[in-house]
């Protein structure tokens, strides 16, 4: 289970019994029953916490059993949607709780947590802007510098040296920096690359473009890189405290409010995922730039617990 030094032991408890109980309705292992066990006998207020959230549970399925009992065709339809989705999120956070953080940790020189940035001045003086929940590892010999963002999305300062090329691995690319500043962002298991000044050259899949100050291109995994398009003014706003998206999908515009708060933010279906979202977001207030969003969109929300939400119309 994850530690956060900055809750109190009743919420620390709470946090983990969120993650037990996840884990718990995507199938205990033998292994994991018995951890399980170990923690709940190991304090009171765990088997307090752990308990008071499988009332909670079962008070939400009550409910939802009295409600479906009169709600019309079109209701119980919503509310199956909302029910497939809460599974589908269950099963991915009992996922992310099991091995994400475990796997990206064990290779990362440098990590974040949740709504946690950091600046990392490197040995050859570059330096990396890190946003939440984000994490690369490094490995810099005489002849290069290569730094591989393992997870979420970071902004690069490099100190020019033509000996020592600086490669940044992401999305199963890489970006060659010519000089520059430059934004990279994993997404949906590819990147997003945006240069801030001069430019730098991004290959995947055999091929490569050079990406001028002021444009972006993107690849998906195992694709080429895209032809350079204009990149946003708001580049890499996140490092001043705003999440800002111009057109973008929701399903990406969660992604990224998700480094900022703890758990997992889904949709019902994936046309609501794909609904463009134009938004400033205060990265430092994920519930509020979650209201903002149902407001947008005119969306609606059932929490789950903290740690499941699921949008929906």
């Amino acid at each position: 289970m994850t530690h956060d030094r900055d809750r109190s032991p009743a919420q620390e408890a709470r946090a983990a019994a969120i993650e037990w109980w996840v884990v718990s309705r995507a199938g205990f292992s033998r292994e994991e029953r018995a951890r399980f066990e170990a923690w709940r006998a190991a304090d009171p207020a765990h088997a307090a916490a752990y308990a008071d959230i499988e009332r909670t549970y079962a008070h939400v399925r009550s409910v939802r059993r009295a409600r479906r009992a009169q709600a019309p065709a079109k209701t119980r339809r919503r509310e199956r949607l909302v029910a497939g989705a809460a599974v589908a999120l269950a099963a991915s956070l009992a996922i992310y709780v099991a091995i994400g953080p475990l796997s990206i940790m064990l290779r990362a020189n440098v990590a974040t947590g949740t709504g946690e940035t950091r600046v990392v001045t490197l040995s050859d003086g570059s330096t990396v802007t890190l946003d939440a929940r984000s994490a690369i590892a490094l490995r810099f010999t005489e002849g290069e510098r290569r730094v591989s963002l393992l997870e979420g999305e970071a902004w690069f300062e490099v100190v020019n040296d033509p000996a020592r090329p600086f490669v940044v691995e992401a999305g199963g690319g890489t970006v060659t920096d010519l000089g520059t500043t430059f934004d990279v962002d994993i997404v949906d298991g590819g990147a997003r690359v945006a240069v801030g000044e001069h430019s730098v050259a991004v290959a995947s899949k055999g091929e490569m473009v050079i990406v001028e100050e002021g444009r972006q291109t993107s690849f998906a995994a195992q694709s080429p890189p895209a032809q350079p398009s204009p990149a946003p003014r708001s580049l890499a706003a996140w490092r001043r405290g705003s999440l800002v998206f111009e057109d973008r999908p929701l399903g990406e515009v969660l992604r990224a409010l998700g480094r900022y708060r703890r758990g997992f933010v889904e949709c019902a279906t994936r046309e609501i995922c794909a609904r463009p979202v134009t938004a400033v977001l205060p990265a430092g207030d994920p519930r509020q730039a979650l209201r903002e969003i149902e407001l947008f969109l005119g969306l609606r929300s059932v929490h789950f617990t903290e740690m499941m939400v699921i949008l929906y119309e």
